[in-house]
């Protein structure tokens, strides 16, 4: 393939960030042009802050949320939370989506994605097992069903009730009110319509 720049690096820089989601070839060579113009330094802080993004970020062995630590999270670990609510989402960005609407005080589970027979994934390869575990360990009231309105959300939620039933029938499974529109995934929920789908959940239904 020709390449498409006179500099080879600048060629390199550009195929690297387009990989982004979201960035073609054209973002991309505005952002590393911006880089180019920019101080030096400047430059070499992105360039740390991604390295130890990916090599140093830990995963909670509780609720699998992000850590800077290898022990548990500052949500798991913090004695003001409500400790006998679970709210199950999809992934990290969920958990930030919720905390955005100072609504919660629980604790958190994160599934790591959802059932999708379609895509090959089935319940083993997500943290469900881990929920389980905990709800069944005892101490938990309450668990939120908190995976959006899609078709892989629905099916993800009727799994867990189950196994939730088999394990810990007295603990309380709800879902989020259906303010969240169907067919959307959390992340793109504005914050006042999940605050008020978190409010007035209700009791998760077959």
């Amino acid at each position: 393939m020709e390449q498409e720049f006179s500099s080879a690096l600048l060629e390199n820089a550009v195929a690297a960030l387009s990989r982004l989601p979201g960035v073609g070839r054209k973002t991309a060579l505005r952002f590393a042009m911006h880089l180019l113009r920019r101080d030096a330094g400047e430059a070499l802080t992105i360039a740390d802050a991604i390295a130890r993004l990916r090599t140093e970020i830990r995963y909670c062995p509780v609720c699998h949320n992000i850590s800077d630590t290898d022990g548990i999270c500052p949500t798991c670990a913090s004695e003001s939370r409500i400790r006998s609510t679970v709210c199950v989402v999809e992934n990290v960005k969920d958990v930030m989506k919720i905390e955005n609407t100072h609504q919660y005080r629980g604790l958190y589970h994160v599934l790591g994605g959802l059932i999708s027979p379609i895509d090959g994934i089935g319940p083993d390869m997500l943290q469900i097992r881990s929920l389980v575990e905990r709800v069944t360990a005892g101490g938990i009231d309450e668990v939120i069903l908190a995976t959006g309105a899609t078709v892989d959300a629905d099916t993800t939620n009727f799994y867990i009730f189950r196994q939730i039933q088999r394990s810990a029938p007295q603990v309380r499974v709800t879902q989020l009110a259906r303010g969240v529109s169907v067919g959307n995934e959390l992340e793109y929920t504005d914050e006042a319509t999940l605050a008020r789908s978190l409010a007035t959940r209700t009791p998760f239904e077959i």
